[in-house]
C-alpha cells in the first residue's frame, strides 16, 4: 500500500462501505456524490461531508464506515 516515485498508486479496489470489514487505501474516488465516513489510518472517525462524484479524497483509511457513507461507487486506492 504505496505510492511510487511519482506518487502514483500501484492498485485500486472497489470500496463496499462496513463497519467491521479493513479495508486500508491511501486516498478515496467518490463516483456519486454523498457523505463518506472513513476510520483513518491513525484511528480517527470523521465524515467528509458533501463529496463531490469524480473527486479523490487524500486521506489513509482503514475503513470506509457504512453508518454516515452516503456516497456511491466508491473506489480505494492503494
Amino acid at each position: 500500500m504505496a505510492l511510487d516515485r511519482q506518487g502514483i498508486t500501484s492498485d485500486a479496489f472497489t470500496i463496499t462501505p462496513s463497519d467491521a470489514t479493513t479495508q486500508r487505501a491511501v486516498a478515496l474516488w467518490v463516483g456519486g456524490a454523498g457523505n463518506v465516513a472513513v476510520k483513518t489510518e491513525d484511528g480517527t472517525t470523521v465524515t467528509f461531508s458533501g463529496a463531490q462524484a469524480g473527486s479523490i479524497i487524500p486521506v489513509k483509511t482503514m475503513q470506509v464506515l457504512a453508518t454516515n457513507t452516503t456516497a456511491t461507487l466508491l473506489v480505494g486506492l492503494r
